[in-house]
């Protein structure tokens, strides 16, 4: 199955890199290239790819806008947002205007592709100690900010907030399959249903639901398993 990819960038020689990447991976495929905000949001709903690239900083219209619009249309893209600064405030704000995961311009061709697959099929979060760094950062920086505590919270069952506790900790699906001891079919029906409990769509977006209510507070990793 190929994963079709839309990339958007002001730069046009950003663009060619990246569709030079692609192009040599099996199973991964440009869909169309984007020069700015406005043209991500209207070749998104004519193309409806896999995946989304996208750059923040862009002329009329900013990925941060782009991706919110993108989302609020129901369109069922993942985006990755790219981004120069691991720790990037507009990361931040993309990620809570529903962006999957971001990735560092400086990637490497090989990490590029991965993380495409990585987002198009769901599994894991993109880079997730770096995420939940920049997640803890906000929370740390706003500490006298009302807490919001949706209902929704409140309908997980103790085990979806288990999971969703070591969601937030970067684990795999195979990795949350060996902490709790259950297959990982059993992981991805517990995921699959904390989402739809919490209205979500996908788990970043339960994760920064979980930092932003206070649910996950930030504190050292635990390790991963071997």
């Amino acid at each position: 199955m190929t994963t079709r990819v839309l990339l958007c960038d002001d730069q046009a020689l950003v663009r060619s890199g990246f569709r030079m990447i692609i192009e040599a991976r099996p199973g991964l495929d440009v869909a169309g290239e984007a020069e700015d905000g406005v043209q991500a949001v209207q070749f998104a709903r004519e193309t409806v790819p896999d995946v989304i690239l996208m750059d923040v900083k862009m002329p009329r219209q900013d990925g941060i806008e782009a991706t919110r619009q993108i989302v609020a249309a129901g369109i069922r893209s993942r985006i990755l947002v790219l981004t120069t600064y691991d720790l990037d405030e507009y990361v931040y704000a993309a990620l809570q205007a529903g962006a999957s995961g971001f990735l560092l311009k400086d990637a490497r061709p090989a990490q590029l592709a991965d993380a495409i697959r990585v987002i198009a099929d769901g599994e894991a979060l993109l880079a997730p100690s770096i995420t939940r760094r920049l997640l803890s950062r906000f929370t740390q920086s706003q500490p006298n900010q009302q807490v919001k505590t949706p209902v929704r919270l409140s309908e997980l069952t103790g085990r979806e907030t288990e999971v969703l506790r070591l969601l937030a900790s970067g684990l795999s699906n195979a990795e949350l399959a060996s902490r709790l001891f259950v297959s990982e079919a059993t992981i991805k029906s517990h995921i699959s249903s904390l989402l739809r409990k919490l209205a979500v769509r996908d788990r970043v977006q339960a994760v920064i639901l979980a930092y932003e209510t206070r649910l996950i507070t930030p504190g050292p990793e635990p390790p991963h398993l071997a």
